[in-house]
């Protein structure tokens, strides 16, 4: 790309450039002043389904295009069938102390083969590349990303002539729309074309119109795709090659992107036809009202302002590169919580797949982990900001992805385990199965599907949606929960229900002998989750009236339950005896979910368990831990919980410095979405919760964040709570009950329990005293 000069004449371009509305009292901007050079520099668009990399290159653009449901392979069954005849024999093993020949049989016995990389795998739909003519020397340039919009916008200023471009997905219409414009006539002439690596793909152009077809398979078993591509032209002329389309000297063009897959049935190449088709003669401006009005509908429930408005004018890559060098900047959180939301709203909408290790967006064949459904922390940190932030339907794919892992979860569960109810392991896919695969220090942990029915019963608990309750959430509870009714067994040794075999995830223990192994019986992990699953189900099923003898079934497995311990360190034992850890740094802190996202270390007023997670926490941080992006999220909530502002801060500016990405991606490494969707849950959770029945305000408030405001949170109990504060306190407080139900407000020591009506907001001063 020739030389890219920035002068002080561009300033009124740069404004005309903004895409901001009058009405928003704070710019929502990501943006830059040069093209993307690498793909986690470009830009991410998404209506749910299809999404798009912008790179905003001048001489050549690039457009990287994802469909969610483009998926090779297919539905498989790995399960090993020698593995219920000898579960119990590795149980007896461990608990006689022979930890590494308990595990060996369990890798021989129980687990089924690993799926190879690259073969059942997500994979990029392909890319748009438009060549533009004629470019000279370029003032001005400016790329940005208006999250209050979805809009991706570029302008720059080559021979006296100013160039723009616009590009939305939009899910009403289920396309993406780019729209190239100049501010004279006749300006705009290039060629486009399509391509994708490998070679799956067929590329056709007819008419104003190219099509790539395909189909992403491994050993004949995948999806069929398809992406059309229509230009609109306004003046000039589109010549027809045969792989490209070339306009030549048009006023404004305007590009209509489709892509689909066979993935939920019908022919891939005429439902993107018919998404082109769709969209008929509606002009761009009409396409670009109906997404924004989509959009902000979601979006626009939440409103966060720390400090006073933001005067540095930087670009996103040098507001990190500030950060790295020890500065703080409470605008880019702003950005960063609202980038979050803005991606969960891009890549899970109603009716389609979950949101996956990479979200909808990944460029490659063959990405890390084949961008999967990894079900041991990361799927569900995808989802944690969702209630909170006031994003419920976006979890919708999630709810109907789990509730469709039920029938094969209850094969798994029958054949491997010989239980009733389902179980899912350490991961799965878009073929949804749930075998336990690959190596025992990774896959032999039968708790996916009881952690992920948690969600189910947040979503009622913050809805209060009864017949959600009934139809959706408690079937998933139940099945998850009769799984253990059958897979819990006693520990001779002290006479108390445990999970096994199992493990800690991903994390391992050094034996008596000093050797590194992880099969055990009763991690911390696994006796917090299933408490957590059996006290949900037992909620639900009083709530419906139904199962009572199930619920006193679970109610008395419950008390003979072995609880988590403190060890003699002080801290919170990873697994039921005192072992040492093989790494001390380890990225899961497994042991610790029940101070986040369970609340049993977590209780008002509780200084003990506190305590105990407080010293876990730095223990792992004292020795490298949070150095993957995810896990580093994880640390932020839990100091949240931990109502420890400036430590909370301290770790959110980390994340930021050592696990962020130029466009704001987290950075496992290498990109993985969950980090910013955990991130994005902590922040809300420094200035909201409302675990244990109480909605607390301001619990973690860094020094730093002197004053602000948040609106539109969601607690539990069906409340929105606006926040605002000021010399770093309190200074007003609106709770608007949806449902009518009890509320219990907490500000520093002081407790109120105001009566509220359902739809009424009441607002409360510095002291929680009810204002009229």
């Amino acid at each position: 790309m020739k030389r890219i000069i920035l002068v002080f004449s561009a300033i009124l371009l740069l404004q005309s450039c903004r895409t901001t509305t009058t009405n928003d009292s704070r710019e929502l901007l990501l943006w830059y002043d040069e093209p993307a050079s690498a793909w986690t520099e470009a830009l991410p668009l998404g209506n749910g389904r299809l999404g798009a990399m912008v790179f905003g290159g001048v001489e050549t653009e690039r457009i990287q295009l994802n469909e969610e449901s483009l998926w090779t392979g297919g539905p498989i069954e790995r399960a090993n069938p020698e593995a219920r005849e000898n579960l119990d024999r590795v149980r007896r093993l461990l608990f006689r102390g022979r930890y590494e020949e308990a595990e060996r049989l369990a890798q021989q016995k129980i687990m089924g083969y690993r799926l190879e990389g690259g073969i059942h795998t997500y994979q990029t739909l392909g890319d748009l590349h438009i060549r533009f003519d004629n470019t000279g020397t370029v003032s001005g340039y400016k790329r940005s990303l208006d999250l209050r919009q979805a809009i991706a916008s570029l302008g720059y200023e080559s021979e006296r002539v100013i160039y723009k471009r616009e590009v939305f997905a939009s899910a009403p219409d289920n396309l993406i729309l780019l729209r190239l414009s100049a501010s004279e006539q006749g300006r705009i002439s290039f060629s486009a074309w399509m391509n994708r690596p490998g070679d799956a793909e067929t590329v056709s152009v007819i008419g104003n119109r190219m099509e790539m077809t395909g189909f992403a398979h491994h050993e004949g078993k995948g999806t069929r795709f398809a992406s059309v591509v229509q230009l609109r032209n306004n003046g000039g002329a589109v010549i027809q090659t045969d792989s490209s389309l070339v306009v030549k000297d048009a006023d404004e063009v305007v590009i209509l992107i489709s892509g689909r897959t066979n993935y939920w049935g019908g022919n891939a190449k005429e439902i993107a036809d018919g998404d082109i088709s769709r969209a008929g003669d509606s002009d761009f401006h009409s396409l670009k009202a109906n997404h924004i009005a989509d959009y902000r509908a979601l979006f626009g429930r939440v409103e966060l302002a720390l400090n006073a408005p933001d005067t540095l004018n930087l670009p996103t890559d040098k507001r990190i590169e500030r950060i790295q060098s020890g500065k703080t900047d409470t605008h880019l959180t702003e950005l960063y919580f609202q980038f979050g939301r803005y991606l969960l709203i891009s890549s899970s909408r109603p009716g389609g797949l979950p949101s996956n290790l990479q979200g909808i967006w990944d460029p490659t064949l063959s990405p890390p982990w084949n961008a999967d459904y990894h079900i041991n922390i990361n799927i569900q940190m995808n989802y944690w900001p969702a209630l909170v932030t006031n994003l419920a339907e976006c979890q919708e794919p999630f709810f109907d992805f789990v509730d469709g892992l039920r029938e094969r979860g209850a094969i798994t569960a029958r054949e491997v385990y010989g239980c009733r109810g389902f179980v899912a392991h350490h991961t799965t896919d878009a073929w949804r199965f749930t075998d336990p695969i690959g190596r025992t220090g990774y896959g032999m942990w039968p708790q996916g599907a009881a952690w992920c029915s948690d969600h189910f019963w947040e979503h009622y608990d913050y809805t209060g949606d009864k017949d959600f309750l009934e139809k959706r959430a408690y079937p998933v509870l139940k099945e998850a929960a009769l799984f253990f009714v059958d897979f819990l067994t006693e520990d001779p040794r002290i006479g108390r229900l445990v999970s096994g075999p199992s493990i800690s995830p991903e994390n391992r223990f050094m034996t008596p002998g000093k050797r590194s192994t992880s099969v055990c019986m009763g991690p911390a992990m696994d006796q917090e989750i299933i408490g957590e699953l059996f006290r949900n189900c037992i909620r639900s099923a009083e709530i419906l009236g139904i199962d009572t003898a199930f619920a006193d079934t679970l109610g008395r497995m419950l008390e003979r339950l072995a609880p988590p311990k403190i060890g003699s360190d002080g801290r919170i034992m990873e697994w039921s005896e005192p072992f040492a850890e093989a790494d001390s740094g380890h990225r899961h802190m497994s042991h610790l979910y029940g101070l986040h996202p369970d609340e049993m270390f977590a209780q008002p007023g509780d200084t003990v368990w506190k305590a105990a997670a407080r010293k876990s926490i730095e223990t792992r941080l004292a020795h490298g831990g949070g150095h993957t992006g995810w896990s580093r999220a994880w640390i932020i909530n839990f100091l949240a919980r931990l109502e420890d502002g400036d430590e909370a801060h301290e770790n959110l500016m980390a994340l930021y410095a050592r696990s962020t990405h130029p466009n704001l991606f987290d950075n496992h490494p290498p990109f993985q979405i969950d980090g910013n969707f955990g991130a994005t849950a902590g922040i809300a959770e420094m200035l909201m919760q409302s675990h244990s029945g109480v909605i607390q305000v301001l619990p973690a408030l860094p020094s730093g964040w002197k004053s602000g405001h948040i609106t539109g949170l969601r607690a539990r109990g069906g409340f929105e709570v606006y926040i605002e504060w000021e010399h770093a306190a309190l200074k007003e407080l609106r709770v608007k009950s949806l449902l009518g139900n009890p509320c219990r407000i907490k500000y520093g020591e002081t407790i109120i329990e105001p009566e509220i009506t359902p739809g009424e907001t009441a607002r409360f001063d510095s002291g929680l005293n009810r204002k009229k």
